[in-house]
């Protein structure tokens, strides 16, 4: 039996509400008979139609869509056998580019001119009047700072944080809600509140404010249509009203939230709204990224007393907010405070948190009540509550991330790797909330390129992220300085550390432009990843060149800027804090080689023949430079660390032969004479397994990643954690926190995903799954045993559909399982060296190790 497995529009299967003109189509399909092959499909919307192999990235190419319209698509697949399967979905479209008839509005009467906070949360209402009969009703909506609606009391979508965090002076979303339900009874009462959000209110550990606005402000349209065919559109104007005296007296992203529930807007000093004018001009489009929503609900595991307070431990460090069902009496205060870890004495541990306050306080009504915070987030997983009694209030903990769909996962017959699968995608959960955060908890929580730029292929394994990375790569290209450097945060958002404040071409972090669409590019298959970044790519590479050209001889191909203007080996255990910008010689120049040779890979997929050659060459330049200048010319660097090996074995700069496999040696000996520790910073980290195992040194590979002694991605599970550390050194064996003696400070974070791009390995070797071909179109199945694992599985969403693996051992026996998805075919190599070509279904082989 053929049936339709996904069919989506812009990566939606519904919701889709797009300003994308030729927006793209996707399908996915399962069939019960082995080797099934689509011989067609057909899509038709709009009275155009397609027939097409591809099941990806295909685009409409029909008559002009109109804004404002729902369009139905239909989707036809016939195999090779004539069995035939259909489905259909629904996307509208929002307003293009048509300008909008609402105004900017604001409350003229607030000067809001104090430093190093947020503003004052503003709310704004309308009484909407409709006539009978409403065929449909829809808000369109956007803010400075970050808003909320509701109609007569009852929250409007399920989103957090819109319009979303973005470059503001450049791109800025707007929200579509389809309300006919709510406004059917001719009409209602349509409140706003605007917290500061990122736009106003007070944001990095500088805590500047009014960053795109002076003050908050909000631009909506009721758009009703009629059954007659009419349509009236409401917007906001000078007739609306503002007050400060909402029930959120304080909402900042670090501070946390201040709720009243005895306000009564009712008896609010209402006034008139004022028209404002805005001092930047962004292009505003429908939401093209991933919303932040609720994922479920948690429940303490365990409590206890610290003093007046009562400490709960949610089992899970996380990203979100808590929820308080409570009985209380009015004007009671209940105050809860967040932490991520706790001290000695069993009281929060709120030293790292720095300057955010991570703090919700409470006044109640009389009676029963819930609430929960809305217009901020916290990184915790231990809440200290005081003001009322234990048993008069249930405290749970809600997570809160963007509405990516999960599509991959691993699991093994080993507990700790498990367990650090769970911390992979924990931490990811809680980095991306709108954009991709570097941790949740501390008054950062920014876009830091570097993180994302080693972690998007860990990522793309384990999640749907094109709409996310899309949305973040706008803003990337966006900021992207004259010159050609990257911010090392996106958006920059008053960027203001001394040793990143130009926009320099900066090792590994402004990789991200090259780094992330090509990852996006293997996950999908969808070019329009690379052509959308091409420019910028380009742009950012010939910056790093320019940077290494200004040596003499094969000097000019070592990127030796000064390293207050890199990041080097970011958080390698072996040395301390000031010597990890020192490393960056050898992992900007292994920069250089590496994006330029990516770029010469993307130049030959999009066309740009010329390109592709230009820069082959430069990349294999930079690699004898990175030899002749840094090794011996037979494998041995000059000065040996781990990510000067790493990185230069997994790119090719030792060529194949005596000297990549002298070089894989020296690793080897030097991770065994560090007792098989990880010694990896940023940079080094997502490969030094691969520098291993794939150039005959396996063993030192599992040794290293099997290993429970500090530094190692299994001491930090052995320690307890439930999330990914920023810093190999974040606890001791004695379950304190040893930094800060080696100049880092506070730089303490448990809740960063950048080193957990090992999961990479997990899924490409233990597991084996590869794509050999973009979006797995071909891939290849060669699972690596070792470590002492007997049985280990993994699967990811293809666009073709699910990829799965399962293996096994027992004694000296290997068998595994396949599953190969419609529409691709795949290369089984077993671990005795047979290979194997399957077509779609599932297949079952085995073997003698």
């Amino acid at each position: 039996m053929l049936k339709i497995r996904k069919f989506a529009c812009e990566h939606l299967t519904q919701g889709c509400v797009t300003d994308e003109r030729t927006p793209r189509f996707s399908f996915s399909v399962d069939s019960d008979r082995q080797g099934t092959a689509i011989q067609k499909a057909m899509i038709s919307v709009n009275g155009w139609s397609t027939e097409t192999t591809r099941q990806a990235d295909i685009a409409y190419a029909g008559q002009p869509l109109k804004p404002f319209t729902a369009y139905e698509a239909k989707l036809s697949v016939i195999d090779g056998e004539g069995n035939e399967a259909r489905a259909s979905m629904s996307f509208e479209t929002g307003r293009f580019d048509l300008p909008w008839s609402a105004k900017w509005i604001t409350d003229g009467g607030y000067r809001f001119t104090e430093k190093g906070v947020s503003p004052k949360p503003l709310t704004f209402r309308k009484k909407l009047k409709l006539r009978e009969n409403v065929a449909s009703a829809r808000i369109y909506a956007t803010a400075l700072g970050v808003y909320e609606l509701d109609i007569d009391g009852q929250k409007v979508g399920s989103q957090y944080f819109a319009p979303g965090f973005t470059s503001y002076k450049h791109n800025l979303q707007y929200q579509a809600y389809d309300v006919t339900d709510m406004l059917k009874n001719h009409g209602g009462m349509l409140t706003a509140v605007i917290s500061g959000g990122w736009a106003v209110g007070s944001f990095l550990f500088t805590r500047r404010n009014r960053y795109a606005a002076d003050r908050q402000a909000l631009l909506l349209e009721v758009r009703v249509a009629y059954a007659d065919g009419t349509i009236d559109v409401i917007g906001t104007d000078a007739t609306w009203q503002v007050t400060q005296d909402g029930p959120v007296r304080m909402a900042d992203l670090y501070d946390g939230e201040t709720y009243d529930a005895t306000a009564d807007l009712s008896n609010a000093e209402w006034r008139s709204a004022t028209i404002e004018n805005l001092r930047i001009a962004p292009r505003i489009a429908a939401q093209y990224g991933a919303p932040v929503i609720a994922h479920g609900e948690l429940s303490p595991v365990a409590m206890h007393k610290s003093g007046k307070e009562t400490i709960y431990d949610f089992g899970q460090n996380i990203a979100g907010v808590v929820r308080l069902s409570l009985r209380g009496k009015a004007g009671q205060i209940v105050t809860v405070r967040h932490a991520e870890i706790l001290k000695e004495d069993g009281s929060l541990n709120t030293a790292f948190l720095r300057t955010a306050k991570a703090t919700v306080t409470y006044t109640c009504r009389d009676g029963q009540q819930v609430y929960s915070p809305r217009f901020t987030y916290m990184g915790f997983r231990y809440v200290a509550v005081s003001g009322i009694r234990d048993a008069s209030v249930r405290v749970s903990a809600v997570p809160l991330y963007s509405d990516i769909e999960e599509v991959g996962g691993f699991e093994c017959s080993d507990p700790l790797l498990n367990r650090l699968q769970q911390n992979i995608l924990w931490s990811a959960r809680s980095n991306f909330v709108d954009i991709p955060t570097d941790c949740p908890q501390r008054d950062e929580r920014m876009g830091w390129t570097g993180d994302i730029a080693v972690f998007a292929p860990t990522a793309c394994f384990n999640f749907d992220m094109s709409r996310f990375l899309n949305k973040w790569l706008a803003d990337v290209r966006a900021e992207q300085g004259r010159g050609g450097g990257i911010p090392c945060t996106v958006p920059a958002h008053f960027l203001s550390i001394p040793y990143v404040m130009p926009r320099m071409a900066v090792d590994w972090w402004g990789d991200a432009c090259v780094l992330v669409p090509w990852a996006e590019y293997q996950a999908t298959g969808e070019e329009r990843f690379l052509r959308d970044n091409y420019a910028t790519m380009k742009k950012y590479v010939d910056a790093c060149r320019f940077w290494a050209g200004l040596g003499l001889g094969q000097h000019r191909y070592i990127w030796r800027t000064p390293s207050i203007f890199h990041f080097g080996d970011w958080v390698a255990p072996d040395v301390k804090p000031r010597q990890w910008q020192a490393r960056a010689k050898w992992t900007a120049t292994a920069s250089l080689q590496h994006t330029s040779a990516l770029l010469s890979r993307i130049a030959g997929v999009i066309g740009e023949i010329e390109d592709c050659e230009a820069y082959a060459q430069l990349s294999r330049s930079v690699a004898s430079a990175y030899r002749g200048v840094f090794t011996d010319g037979r494998g041995r660097l000059r000065r040996e660390f781990q990510t000067a090996y790493a990185l230069p074995l997994c790119f090719g700069i030792f060529p194949a032969g005596e000297e990549r496999q002298a070089a894989a040696a020296n690793l080897a000996a030097l991770v065994e004479k560090n007792e098989w520790r990880i010694g990896t910073g940023f940079p080094g980290t997502p490969f030094i397994l691969f520098a291993l195992a794939d150039n005959g040194q396996k063993n030192a590979a599992f040794r290293m990643l099997m290993n429970t002694k500090r530094p190692s991605w299994l001491y930090e599970v052995k320690a307890g954690a439930t999330t990914i550390w920023e810093r190999w050194d974040g606890l001791d064996e004695n379950g304190r926190c040893p930094t800060g003696k080696h100049g880092a400070d506070t730089m303490v974070s448990y809740n960063h995903y950048a080193s957990g791009a090992v999961g990479d390995f997990l899924y490409r070797r233990v597991a084996g799954i590869e794509a050999t071909k973009p979006g797995y179109e071909t891939f290849r199945v060669a699972p690596m045993v070792g470590g002492g694992l007997t049985a280990a599985r993994a699967w990811t969403e293809s666009p073709y559909g699910q990829i799965a693996v399962d293996w096994r051992v027992e004694g000296n026996a290997f068998s595994i399982r396949v599953h190969v998805p419609v529409g691709t075919t795949c290369t089984l190599e077993l671990p005795d060296g047979s290979q194997t070509a399957l077509a779609s279904g599932t297949h079952e082989k085995s073997c003698s190790l």
